[in-house]
């Protein structure tokens, strides 16, 4: 489940002061209005106080710079007091684009009596995420690491160098592209059998390059294997692999794959 640590630390005031100034230098930067309405749905009050909650647990030290947005909400690169990088993802509670959530929620045993009132269904994905990246790293698949989890904040490993975030697969050349894939396929078959998961999106924008090793990530819509929808979101993420190999000349046999994995 999340982290829940009791609240210490400086007045919330003093830090909403001192972000709103961090986000109006984001803001200058980024001349597009849409981005700049982004970053005012992002860091409204109740998220504000939510990130207050982290710094004031001891989690994050410092918000460092935005390193992706998308349509449900936005990834930055976090500080611990200690200097090292984390990621931390926001999930936008007001305008993001949910139609499609419930159905990978309901279903999932870990989440009975989930309702379809938005915001509960936003702060179960977000909890759903977290908890995915853990059982995917405790069976041996590269994601990033949790760290903490706070309503609809997730708090992770950072993927990436001192200067700039890990690229996706899709914006890289492979050099070794059957090493790649025959990696990515083995993540499919470990979160099968030992993490008993299905990614459901998997694809070259849901991987990290961390030099010549893939990372998943964006793992909130993934489902246990006993889910309705595991079979045929396990066959849309090998035809996927399959798909985006072939680019390298690789010939995958999606249906050997699956085979494979159903035996194990």
């Amino acid at each position: 489940m999340c982290v829940a640590v009791p609240r210490v630390g400086v007045g919330f005031r003093d830090f909403e002061r001192k972000f709103e100034r961090e986000r109006d230098v984001w803001r200058v930067r980024r001349k597009d209005s849409n981005d700049r309405k982004t970053y005012d749905e992002v860091f409204d009050k109740d998220n504000l106080m939510r990130i207050y909650k982290l710094f004031s647990d001891g989690v994050i030290d410092q918000i460092d710079f935005p390193i992706s947005t998308g349509k449900e909400g936005n990834v930055f690169r976090a500080l611990t007091s200690d200097g090292r990088h984390l990621a931390l993802k926001i999930y936008r509670t007001s305008t993001a684009t949910y139609k499609d959530m419930a159905k990978y929620i309901i279903g999932d045993p870990r989440f009975k009596g989930i309702s379809r009132n938005r915001r509960k269904l936003i702060m179960a994905w977000s909890s759903k995420e977290y908890r995915n990246l853990q059982r995917f790293y405790e069976a041996g698949v590269r994601v990033p690491k949790a760290v903490a989890c706070h309503k609809n904040l997730i708090v992770m490993e950072y993927i990436g160098t001192e200067s700039s975030p890990a690229p996706m697969m899709r914006s890289v050349h492979l050099d070794a592209p059957d090493e790649v894939a025959e990696t990515l396929l083995g993540y499919v078959r470990k979160a099968y059998a030992d993490a008993q998961l299905v990614h459901g999106d998997l694809s070259e924008f849901n991987v990290l390059m961390d030099g010549e090793e893939p990372v998943l990530i964006d793992v909130g819509q993934s489902v246990l294997t006993g889910h309705p929808m595991a079979e045929e979101l396990l066959m849309r993420d090998l035809g996927n692999i399959a798909r985006y190999f072939r680019r390298y000349g690789l010939n995958i046999d999606v249906e050997q794959e699956l085979k494979g994995i159903r035996r194990r």
